[in-house]
């Protein structure tokens, strides 16, 4: 897919409303970076619901060992995010030896994360004990953790290859590979949690064997089926890829989304802690909760990904009317989703929990948490939108402010006062949820706006110029 190139002498059609043609470039991209995003969450929600066919304890135990995996990889995960803005940029300027160099430093800063990414994985038991979950859990979270230290490597440079190549608009040989994967995930789980066609019953570690066993499968299949773009990208190794300056470049725009991850994954990561001490009902029905939502959550996340390729690649050709119009378009598809499944989640909170558990009540508490998170659907939508539009101008500091002041700063101790406080328990730690998003929402959407009221360049990674972010 190549984005629609103006003319280099064709004037701005309409300065705010997108164009047919850059309404189907978003449509275009968007819809398989859904499917990957979905491709992506559903592996934790085939995981979910068949150890939720175990027990409420099993289900407990694969939400907190994999919410320990993706609090310590998250960070990671969103510093090779600084690849969207540089590849996209350099796809929009024609750049091509750019698009090389940032690849290939995309791969040195995946395996410089692996190595204490698995080290920290091993704490894990000290860790949930030391904060006070239940010792009924503690045992089978840990394993499940310890199982995914061999998928971190495959974890990372899957995302190197991803980011790369969407922000080139290939879009069909990670749809491939997420697909394949995710059947093999879903045929795994089923094999080794129940102990099928001859394999031992393992519960809690088949689900992780299978999930590490699968991002394995993931990355390779990536890599081998995208060779033809990225093969010449990545080899030979260009000298300069290892030269200081550029490398600290990508820190200091990967390093912000990075800690804007952690801070988002992790106040609702602390949460689910949290929940932990009202018991393991409240784990497994805020697990069914968060899934869902989730899950729901790929679609503008995907929208958010096409609208930072899209926005970058304008630009990158010098067309600030076009990332414009392409923002405005992103954020309409983004919030008019959300609604639409904010409706789903107040009218349907019980039969959508029912597939996750058998536990009544799991079920009853599921189903008043579920309307909570259908109060916060557009402004999830709102303020991940938001950040994938500025991501694609480079504005990456802003976000991570933003989340520190929204998230941690109002959010959460909402969600304390009510959780712990008042009479609403589980349900009053998601309310403090509902206000941080809120906020976050708001505050990103003014940064948006003040940001297209300025000067818009391409960032700079190479070469002797300040790093061109404002």
């Amino acid at each position: 897919m190549t984005p629609h190139q103006p003319e280099p002498n064709q004037p701005s059609a309409r300065p705010g409303l997108p164009t047919r043609a850059e309404l189907a470039d978003l449509f275009r991209l968007a819809l398989p970076v859904v499917v990957v995003q979905v491709g992506l969450m559903a592996m934790g929600v085939v995981d979910s619901i068949m150890v939720g066919h175990l027990s409420a304890t099993a289900l407990a135990s694969v939400a907190i060992g994999n919410l320990y995996f993706f609090g310590l990889a998250v960070f990671g995960m969103g510093l090779l995010m600084a690849l969207d803005p540089v590849v996209a940029q350099a796809v929009g300027a024609s750049d091509e030896p750019a698009i090389g160099r940032a690849a290939q430093r995309g791969l040195i800063l995946a395996l410089g994360l692996s190595l204490p990414t698995g080290l920290l994985l091993l704490t894990a038991r000290r860790f949930l004990t030391w904060i006070g979950e239940p010792a009924a859990v503690i045992p089978d979270a840990a394993l499940f953790a310890r199982i995914m230290i061999p998928g971190v490597l495959p974890f990372f440079a899957f995302v190197v290859f991803r980011q790369t190549l969407q922000a080139m608009g290939r879009m069909r040989p990670i749809v491939l590979a997420i697909v394949v994967s995710n059947v093999l995930n879903a045929v795994l789980d089923w094999v080794l949690i129940f102990g099928h066609l001859g394999a031992p019953a393992m519960g809690v570690p088949g689900s992780a064997w299978a999930t590490t066993t699968s991002r394995w499968v993931m990355a390779a299949m990536l890599l081998g089926l995208s060779w033809r773009e990225l093969g010449h990208r990545l080899h030979p190794v260009r000298p300069e890829v290892f030269e200081g300056r550029p490398l600290a470049r990508m820190l200091v725009l990967g390093v912000p989304i990075g800690l804007q991850y952690a801070l988002e994954w992790g106040v609702f990561g602390t949460v689910l802690l949290l929940m932990g001490r009202l018991g393991t009902v409240p784990v497994a029905a805020h697990q069914i909760a968060i899934n869902v939502a989730s899950l729901t959550f790929m679609v503008p996340l995907g929208v958010s990904a096409a609208a930072t390729v899209l926005v970058g690649h304008a630009v990158g050709r010098g067309d600030p009317a076009g990332a414009r119009r392409s923002a405005g378009a992103a954020l309409a598809t983004g919030v008019a989703f959300m609604s639409l499944t904010a409706l789903g989640f107040l009218f349907l909170p019980t039969a959508i929990a029912r597939v996750y558990s058998e536990d009544a009540a799991v079920i009853a508490l599921a189903a008043t948490l579920l309307p909570i998170a259908g109060a916060f659907q557009i402004f999830d939508g709102i303020q991940v939108v938001s950040i994938g539009i500025l991501r694609g101008l480079a504005d990456t500091r802003a976000p991570f402010v933003i989340a520190v002041l929204g998230f941690w700063l109002v959010g959460f101790p909402v969600s304390l006062v009510l959780g712990f406080r008042t009479p609403l328990g589980p349900a009053g730690l998601w309310w403090g949820l509902v206000v941080g998003l809120v906020v976050v929402a708001i505050l990103l959407l003014l940064r948006t706006r003040a940001r297209f009221r300025r000067r818009i360049t391409r960032v700079v990674i190479d070469g002797r110029q300040p790093l061109a972010i404002s």
